[in-house]
């Protein structure tokens, strides 16, 4: 991986952990302090809709913890797992919405077995 860039700020000690464990792993990086680049956080908490750190730009992608990846080695099994992609943007647009919408259909259906089973023992 080319370009992996990890936005953090020093104050956060989960940022530290990561950038720790992608030392360890030789994984290459630039550290981005967001109070030093406001702008340039700004322009990505307004794409991603995630104000968080650490986040980590790979490749055309922007990683966010807790909905990208759980721990630190969830997210290096990510990046050494990264390639680009050979499909266009619309082509992975849309199949990013069919996954969103299946997961929050099947999230609905269990949502609702459980509402169910509580309606029924307080029957």
């Amino acid at each position: 991986m080319d370009r992996i860039r990890i936005y953090t700020n020093e104050t956060c000690p989960y940022c530290k952990s990561i950038k720790e464990e992608l030392e360890k792993k030789d994984i290459k990086f630039i550290n981005i302090d967001t109070t030093e680049y406001k702008e340039a956080w700004q322009d990505i908490v307004n794409l991603t809709g995630m104000p968080t750190v650490p986040t980590i730009e790979c490749g055309d992608e922007f990683l966010v913890p807790g909905r990208d990846f759980g721990n630190p080695n969830h997210l290096i099994n990510v990046i050494k797992n990264y390639k680009e992609y050979n499909y266009d943007y619309a082509r992975r647009t849309l199949e990013k919405v069919k996954t969103l919408n299946y997961n929050m259909g099947q999230a609905f259906q269990k949502m609702d077995q459980l509402l169910r089973q509580i309606e029924n023992k307080i029957k």
